[in-house]
């Protein structure tokens, strides 16, 4: 005896997706171009670089690493990040990070790499960190 297998093929019915019309583009009427118009204001604006009197120069914060190459720059042999982060702090870096060590060799080992020999840092050894004159 021999048995068959019938098997169902089934479909799926497209459902019709619903579009909404889309709507008709306005014509220029006077009315329409009333409302596009912008206003004439009668207050003058001051000029972009017009001086404030209370705006007095604020001093131009130094960089991480403009610092960290100040200090490798007096110093005598290689050093590591986390003692170049805290010179630099001593130095005047204002950092709010956990971390500033860590941000500070990243920011050296990009510089290497985008600047390869007109860097102002050498990696000398695994974590040494030297200026590069």
């Amino acid at each position: 005896m021999t048995t068959k297998t019938i098997t169902k093929k089934t479909t799926t019915k497209k459902t019709a997706s619903k579009t909404t019309p889309k709507k008709p583009a306005r014509a220029n009427t006077p009315a329409t171009v009333a409302k596009v118009t912008p206003k004439a204001s009668t207050k003058a604006k001051p000029a972009k670089n017009a001086t404030r009197p209370n705006d007095a120069p604020k001093p131009k914060q130094v960089s991480g690493l403009d610092l960290a190459a100040k200090v490798l720059a007096d110093s005598k042999e290689p050093l590591q990040a986390k003692a170049i982060a805290e010179r630099a702090i001593t130095a005047g870096w204002q950092t709010t990070g956990k971390t500033p060590h860590a941000t500070l060799y990243a920011a050296m080992i990009r510089e290497i790499a985008k600047k390869g020999k007109d860097s102002r840092f050498i990696k000398t050894d695994r974590g040494l960190f030297a200026a590069n004159k």
